[in-house]
């Protein structure tokens, strides 16, 4: 076996594993504090510690919802945050069998010689970030890749500089007992059609399993986090099914059958759109050998966050209705969902130009 296998083999397959339960995802609270300042300001909330903790604790306790999750990405102040009544998070989220995860990308930066592509930053001092965030209770990892599609892009360059980029984080995660999710982001932005995105999709995927597998990662303790296969913020919509025909066709000429599961990013797309687009992937009828599930951010987290709007009387609301986001994308991981939470606040666009985080 080529794979590198070190102390840590077994857990992290088992791991890896249970994060693609069919029926149960992943909840994005990963927001840098510039990030969550963003969403905070957008309901008039101020942008202090205690009004981030606030939001995450309102998310961890929503009665009845963490049994549709299997993990939640922290950010690093997250990692070490607790509940009102002094609970940690982690112990929170282990007690109902939902493994914390950490991000320990530090943003990205521009890449020299390209047209505006980007490459990210974070290796220094990873190996003992991850020790570190492991010995805390985190379990996975996640390292986000940005990459764009224009007339020359994504460029060879910033393919494979990604692609080793990602390669490399995920062997150092894998040496502390972290699973890594392999993020590679193609960027919505742009006028191209669907059939470009899925050209541009294969070409990026096929180069980080190349590079996963030159640097020995053990792919059966990795999580694939790619974007869906659309066509560009700038070009007319096409239907569910399209988007799940040329997603689920892309993935399997690229990801190999031993990575147990394939978290979606929800890439802008309204809350409602991201859950029906799933949806119609599992349904279809073709081999697929990986779970198909969610590790969504704002599509998990928009609606809920506008009803909670910093309000103590609110947090019932909100997390009734985060509830119900987690059951709608469960039921969309199985090919069950109903299309019962479409409507108002779930429906609108979450799209933003050049996203960072």
């Amino acid at each position: 076996m080529s794979a590198f296998v070190g102390k840590y083999a077994d857990e992290l397959i088992k791991n890896a594993k249970y994060i693609a339960t069919p029926g149960k995802g992943i909840l994005a609270a990963d927001e840098s504090t510039g990030t969550i300042g963003k969403r905070l300001s957008s309901i008039n909330v101020e942008n202090i510690e205690s009004n981030r903790q606030a939001l995450r604790e309102l998310l961890f306790t929503a009665p009845n919802a963490l049994p549709y999750l299997s993990g939640v990405i922290l950010f690093e102040e997250t990692l070490y945050q607790k509940t009102a009544d002094g609970k940690p998070f982690v112990d929170v989220l282990l007690e109902a069998n939902v493994l914390p995860g950490i991000k320990v990308d530090k943003g990205v930066v521009d890449l020299a010689g390209t047209n505006g592509e980007t490459t990210t930053q974070g290796f220094d001092g990873l190996g003992a970030r991850c020790a570190a965030f492991y010995k805390a209770g985190a379990r996975f990892a996640k390292w986000r890749a940005v990459l764009k599609i224009g007339a020359t892009e994504p460029s060879e360059l910033s393919i494979q500089q990604n692609a080793q980029g990602l390669a490399r984080y995920a062997i150092i995660c894998q040496e502390n007992g972290l699973v890594p999710i392999v993020e590679p982001e193609i960027l919505t932005d742009g006028s191209h059609d669907i059939k470009k995105c899925a050209y541009a999709s294969e070409m990026v995927l096929a180069a980080v399993y190349k590079a996963l597998n030159e640097q020995h990662v053990l792919l059966e303790g990795t999580l694939l986090k790619p974007n869906m296969v659309t066509p560009g913020s700038d070009s007319p919509k096409v239907t569910p099914e399209e988007i799940a025909e040329y997603t689920v066709t892309t993935l399997r000429r690229t990801v190999p059958a031993a990575v147990p599961g394939v978290v979606f990013l929800s890439g802008g797309q309204s809350e409602e759109e991201a859950t029906v687009n799933l949806n119609a992937m599992n349904k279809l009828d073709v081999l697929k050998p990986w779970t198909l599930s969610f590790s969504f951010g704002r599509a998990l987290q928009a609606s809920t966050l506008k009803i909670w709007g910093g309000k103590k009387e609110n947090v019932a609301a909100a997390q009734a209705n985060f509830l119900a986001r987690c059951k709608a994308n469960s039921e969309a991981t199985l090919g069950k969902y109903g299309g019962d939470g479409a409507g108002g606040l779930a429906s609108e666009s979450l799209y933003v130009k050049g996203y960072k985080y």
